[in-house]
Parts: C-alpha cells; sequence; structure tokens
C-alpha cells in the first residue's frame, strides 16, 4: 500500500489538492475565495490528467524518428490535448466568474454571498 502512494505521489497530491480546492469553495462565504478555490480543483484535475497521461521512457509522437514504427515508444498525446484545452476553459470561466463578481461588488457593495441574499430578500420585500 505504501509503495503504492510513493509511485503515485503526484496523483496523491493532486488529489489533496482537489480536496482543498473543494473545501475552499464550500466553506467560505467571500466570492474571491470560492473563485480561489475553484481554480486550486482545476489546477488539481490538470495535474492529475498530466500526471497519469506521462509514461517515464517514452517520447512524444510529434517527429516520429526514422524506423520506429512501434506505438509502445511513445506517449498517448490525449491527455496532453485534454489538458490544453481544461486550461483554455479554465481561463475563461475565471474571467466570467471575475467580471461577475465585479458586477455584484458594484450593486452590492460587498462580496459576501450571505449578505447579497439578505440585500436581495430585503429588496423583493420591499417591492409591491
Amino acid at each position: 500500500m505504501l509503495t503504492a502512494l510513493c509511485n503515485n505521489r503526484i496523483q496523491v497530491a493532486a488529489v489533496m489538492l482537489f480536496a482543498v480546492g473543494f473545501t475552499t469553495l464550500l466553506v467560505h462565504k467571500n466570492l474571491l475565495k470560492k473563485i480561489i478555490g475553484l481554480n486550486i480543483m482545476d489546477t488539481a484535475a490538470n495535474l492529475f490528467l498530466a500526471s497519469i497521461g506521462y509514461i517515464r521512457g517514452r517520447t512524444a509522437p510529434i517527429l516520429p524518428e526514422q524506423g520506429i514504427v512501434d506505438a509502445s515508444r511513445y506517449v498517448n498525446p490525449l491527455p496532453a490535448g485534454l489538458v490544453l484545452t481544461s486550461i483554455v476553459v479554465s481561463v475563461a470561466t475565471t474571467a466570467v466568474m471575475l467580471t461577475f463578481s465585479i458586477r455584484l461588488y458594484r450593486r452590492y457593495h460587498t462580496l459576501n454571498i450571505d449578505e447579497i441574499y439578505a440585500i436581495t430578500e430585503k429588496e423583493q420585500e420591499e417591492e409591491p
């Protein structure tokens, strides 16, 4: 059991990072802290995918050497492509979340979810 953890230490670190991000997402009421937690979770998922796709001693199948036709000499390029796509989606999602946070702060002068909810409840009660 211990040797399996030592051999998969990067995957274990990725799972621990994901747990930290998920805990941050659940515990904190501040929207910026929630965005940071979600970014930690994204990074952990990317680390996990990249660590699974890497195989020691193999090369990338970009320009194969002359005469090597054995597929077992190359790593699978799919995890790297998934990680690159995930990074682009993470950046776009973070930009949208930060934009909405700025808009919320300008309207309610706070980023605390409970306070925003209380203000919206009060506004709805005041409307006829």
